[in-house]
């Protein structure tokens, strides 16, 4: 047997590593060669649901393969999150992201996957929340209601769950601005929502796309929008902050998130795409129609949001001592 000396051997193995490296920037180069999966963390028909499939519908057109959307719910978005978590870092498998996805770990006592095993692609868009009373409660916006629930025993606020977005948005009115609220968690937005069609209680928040068939028939009256801007499908409807409430801005938003170590190129590749898809007029202006507002941007500006985000949630949950104990 032939015995390579050191110098042919490093020679070697440096040969078969530039091969390697060039066979995976190959991979990057060409991806997508087959079709995508973008994990929702929650049921089909959402606000979160219908950003994913414009999203995929968009996105595809651009990368040229199929994206396939496969709703995963449960375990308020931990089921799907771990699902992506722990799947190959190949380009193939993306989660479509909440703010579930970032203050799970805050409230929650044992998560199945570290938050870091996730890493922020783009975000897609938004559908503001807005706070939301019977058609005919007596306040008419957002000052007189919570001046109202003050007086006595106050008002019973419905949630779709420990940490959904209307228990952030309870939470916020609660520590920042007084309000005085019995917080009611139920399984799902749909069951809070009828919860509040039925009078059982005062108030809740859901996303635009949500409510907005309810108010514009008179069965809700529309409090405020807490996001940073009107609702374009909406725009009489005041913002929390023109009204005086300025650290009241949360919304139901979708992103894309992708396990821990997929390429750069991959990753940049797909923020691209994205972003081309919300910036399209087709798809732009259907979202807009219904109440969600597209976003896009870059992967840089998805990490800003993100970042700011979780600044705002642990606030939140500090302040009220959220737990889902």
């Amino acid at each position: 047997m032939k015995i390579l000396s050191i110098k042919s051997l490093v020679a070697a193995l440096t040969a078969a590593a530039a091969l390697a490296m060039c066979g995976a920037a190959s991979a990057q180069a060409s991806w997508p060669t087959r079709p995508i999966r973008f994990i929702v963390p929650f049921t089909a028909g959402g606000a979160n649901d219908l950003m994913a499939r414009a999203a995929a519908e968009g996105a595809s057109k651009e990368l040229g393969q199929p994206i396939i959307v496969e709703n995963k719910p449960g375990g308020s978005t931990s089921v799907g999150a771990d699902l992506v978590a722990r799947s190959p870092a190949d380009g193939y498998t993306f989660l479509i992201s909440a703010a579930g996805v970032i203050s799970n770990s805050m409230i929650k006592k044992s998560m199945p996957y570290k938050d870091s095993d996730l890493v922020p692609v783009v975000m897609i868009g938004l559908a503001p929340s807005v706070i939301i009373v019977a058609g005919d409660a007596p306040y008419q916006n957002l000052k007189e209601f919570i001046a109202a629930s003050q007086k006595g025993d106050g008002f019973h606020w419905a949630t779709a769950g420990t940490g959904s977005t209307p228990h952030f948005v309870a939470g916020v009115l609660q520590t920042a601005y007084g309000a005085k609220l019995d917080i009611v968690p139920y399984k799902s937005g749909a069951e809070s929502l009828n919860a509040l069609l039925g009078h059982q209680v005062e108030a809740t928040s859901e996303a635009s796309i949500v409510v907005l068939p309810f108010i514009k028939s008179g069965r809700l009256r529309a409090l405020a929008d807490t996001w940073t801007s009107r609702i374009s499908a909406y725009p009489d409807l005041a913002t929390a902050a023109q009204q005086g409430y300025p650290d009241l801005h949360i919304a139901h938003w979708a992103g894309l998130h992708a396990p821990r170590g997929t390429p750069e190129a991959i990753l940049d590749k797909l923020a691209a795409a994205v972003d081309a898809a919300m910036k399209s007029p087709a798809i732009s202006e259907r979202l807009k129609s219904v109440g969600i507002e597209p976003i896009g941007g870059t992967r840089a500006s998805f990490n800003q949001f993100v970042d700011e985000e979780r600044a705002q949630l642990g606030a939140v949950v500090k302040a009220t001592g959220m737990t889902d104990e």
